[in-house]
């Protein structure tokens, strides 16, 4: 049996702020480290072989948490661009109550949770500088929605996560909200609509357990 363990970041600014993030490359509050402190206390005791991660500091800051609380500093740690949140596009920094009063409520919940709603675009995209700098020009979202995330997401987990797995190495992801629900949606096999009503807390480790084959047998997700 193998162990793959996904985490979303401890509180940030922005969550503290009630603000929609994205990309943007904000750091955890005291309360968002005080949660990391607990993440590493209930998956104490796991074995882990690998740490992923996404290029955002709030989910890297998580991670070295995680390995320092637990003395497993000497992991192998890699930070992925496809592993970064969802890019909310025109809504990023901006207050989600402020967005519903704009463009009403109804509105909102769509671009949140419906998985194919693109958010309001920016009119370019992010700069290809510091952990972009690399990347193809036409892989730089102007905003994403849920699906497309979910379109550079897995097939970075099934080409590098994956195989560490079918060698029987436990993994341990700390990324963010849509990374996590796009990866849930992938290994529960769950429908574009019910993903709607999936909610993943800060901090919380889902851990899910495999046959050598990858097939899935528990998980601890309520």
């Amino acid at each position: 049996m193998v162990k793959l363990i996904l985490v979303r970041h401890g509180e940030s600014v922005a969550n503290a702020e009630n603000e929609y993030t994205g990309w943007n490359d904000v750091p955890l509050t005291e309360k968002g480290i005080e949660q990391t402190h607990q993440t590493a206390d209930k998956i104490k005791g796991i074995s882990l072989d690998h740490v992923w991660t996404s290029v955002l500091k709030r989910a890297i800051s998580s991670a070295y948490i995680i390995q320092d609380d637990l003395h497993l500093n000497y992991l192998p740690i890699t930070k992925a661009w496809q592993l970064n949140e969802r890019h909310y596009g025109a809504l990023r920094g901006q207050n989600k109550d402020v967005t519903r009063q704009e463009y009403g409520a109804k509105q909102v919940q769509i671009w949140r949770r419906s998985f194919y709603a693109f958010p309001p675009k920016l009119e370019e995209p992010d700069k290809r500088v510091g952990p972009y700098r690399l990347v193809d020009p036409k892989a730089m979202p102007y905003s994403e929605s849920l699906f497309k995330a979910y379109q550079r997401i897995i097939p970075y987990y099934v080409d590098h996560i994956v195989p560490e797995l079918l060698d029987g190495k436990n993994q341990l992801v700390v990324a963010h909200g849509s990374t996590i629900r796009a990866m849930i949606k992938y290994l529960e096999n769950i429908g574009d609509k019910e993903i709607d009503g999936v909610e993943v807390a800060n901090g919380e480790p889902l851990i899910y357990d495999f046959d050598d084959k990858l097939n899935l047998i528990k998980t601890n997700r309520k």
